[in-house]
């Protein structure tokens, strides 16, 4: 009985977000914090999809079980145009889809090209899997699902 009630905590709390989201403008249902976000993923509620490049999941690590749609590819990054299309044929487009990437910006742009694509449930998930960058140049000691202590893998 509580996995069921902590499954509807986590969708109730899922649509609050969704209803900010409409209040704030944005151009996607949501953002999402890691924390939630795996517990989603968890509970069979939401699908993880990871945007960032083949070589940053290899060499940075990943989430298990996550699907992979980069967003942009190489060194450059040079943006995917077949994002939308690829990732139609990897999850529906009623499922709830939730975007990750390295700071949760490159995720944020995909999340929009999705809504407009025509998934009508595409969240970004905050702080991406390692954070921001601090004032040292390090990223991870702040934010991100790694420093949240969530699971990851790598290669």
């Amino acid at each position: 009985m509580t996995a069921t009630l902590e499954h509807s905590a986590e969708l109730d709390e899922l649509q609050a977000i969704r209803d900010a989201a409409g209040s704030q403008g944005l151009p996607f249902a949501g953002q999402v914090p890691p924390a939630l976000a795996w517990a989603l993923v968890e509970s069979g509620a939401a699908v993880l999809v990871d945007v960032r490049s083949g070589e940053e999941r290899k060499f940075v690590g990943h989430v298990p079980g996550s699907v992979h749609v980069a967003w942009a590819t190489g060194t450059a990054l040079t943006r995917n145009p077949r994002f939308a299309r690829e990732l139609e044929a990897k999850v529906k487009k009623d499922q709830v889809v939730l975007l990750l990437c390295r700071s949760g910006k490159r995720s944020a742009l995909a999340a929009e090209m999705a809504a407009k694509a025509g998934f009508g449930s595409v969240f970004n998930v905050l702080e991406g899997f390692e954070g921001e960058i601090d004032a040292q140049l390090h990223r991870g000691v702040a934010d991100g699902w790694r420093f949240r202590q969530l699971p990851w893998v790598q290669d």
